[in-house]
């Protein structure tokens, strides 16, 4: 219970910093979102006192507000769910915007993550069963891949495919002439399928030569392993002994990185998403970086740390429970 414990309150502690400095740090930049917002509707036409008020006590900015103050009455907004409300689509409050681009996000960068965790695993344990084969030959064209910048990937993908061949879509989540919006249908989960072949490719070719790599590597350090030579010399059959004995243990490190990726998949891939102008987060938060939409850039920082810090406590238990060493050590 001890270790349990200690994992717990570090990463109670851990999530605390990290929500302060997402309050401090767009403190510190020049700026703020009253000044921004108001600057924005000036531009067609004079703002009246009353209406600047008004704009003032929705986002928050009072002047009379020492800085404890305002750190006190951001954790209590954080504690009732507001997040604020968005400069640059004023006055959707944040977390309709993260609702709205969330899903996209964990459809598109989960599923692409997924396929390239099994694609990856699964050809690296054959490679290092068949090492010295041919398909040890497929590792370093695969790590090559994994070099390849994401937004050159993404670019090369739309110019053959979608310029010169014209096999699928150049940008967006669907077919914005067929469909006003989101819908339950086939017909709409059709294309939303279909304008996600180019983006999940960029991702699973760019991510499954280190699943592949990592595999194979722990593959052949497992096939030299005592239990591997007992349980040959014992006359166990290959598949069993290359399913049950080497691809169960060769993949524990996998599936631990594995966990961490898919926290990460809250943030989403942001040059792909930016390239295909997919409506995910990642492309949320550059839009807020670059409008200097700071309740926007918060709730989405804040969205993404949640996500890490959850997924890298689920791993810490799970660790400690399927290995007593980590429990002793801690």
């Amino acid at each position: 219970m001890r270790f349990y414990a200690r994992r717990i309150g570090f990463y109670a502690v851990t999530l605390w910093i990290a929500v302060s400095l997402n309050f401090l740090l767009p403190r510190l930049l020049p700026g703020d979102p009253y000044t921004i917002l108001i600057a924005k509707l000036q531009r067609n036409g004079e703002i009246s006192p009353a209406i600047q008020q008004s704009i003032q006590l929705l986002l928050g900015a009072t002047e009379d507000q020492s800085l404890g103050d305002q750190y006190l009455s951001y954790w209590g907004n954080l504690l009732r769910g507001d997040l604020g409300v968005s400069v640059t689509q004023f006055p959707t409050p944040v977390t309709d915007l993260i609702g709205g681009a969330l899903p996209w996000t964990i459809g598109l960068v989960g599923t692409a993550t997924v396929l390239s965790f099994v694609l990856g695993v699964g050809l690296g344990a054959w490679a290092g069963w068949r090492r010295g084969s041919w398909v040890d030959g497929v590792i370093p064209s695969t790590t090559l891949l994994q070099s390849l910048p994401y937004f050159w990937v993404a670019l090369l993908f739309i110019y053959v495919f979608s310029v010169e061949l014209g096999w699928f879509p150049i940008i967006g989540a669907y077919d914005v002439f067929t469909f006003n919006g989101p819908e339950a249908s086939w017909a709409f989960a059709g294309s939303v399928a279909y304008h996600a072949i180019l983006p999940a490719m960029t991702i699973i070719i760019s991510s499954v030569g280190a699943w592949m790599l990592g595999m194979r590597n722990m593959m052949v350090s497992t096939l030299s392993e005592d239990y591997i030579t007992t349980a040959r010399a014992k006359g166990l059959g290959t598949r069993r002994i290359a399913l049950t004995y080497a691809v169960r243990n060769a993949a524990i490190p996998s599936v631990n990185g594995f966990g961490v990726a898919l926290a990460f998949v809250v943030a989403g891939s942001l040059v792909t998403e930016q390239v295909f102008s997919y409506p995910g987060l990642g492309k949320l938060m550059i839009e807020a970086v670059r409008n200097n939409d700071y309740a926007l850039m918060q709730g989405v920082f804040l969205m993404i740390t949640l996500a890490v810090l959850a997924a890298l406590l689920v791993m810490d238990l799970v660790h400690g429970l399927i290995d007593p060493r980590a429990r002793h050590r801690d």
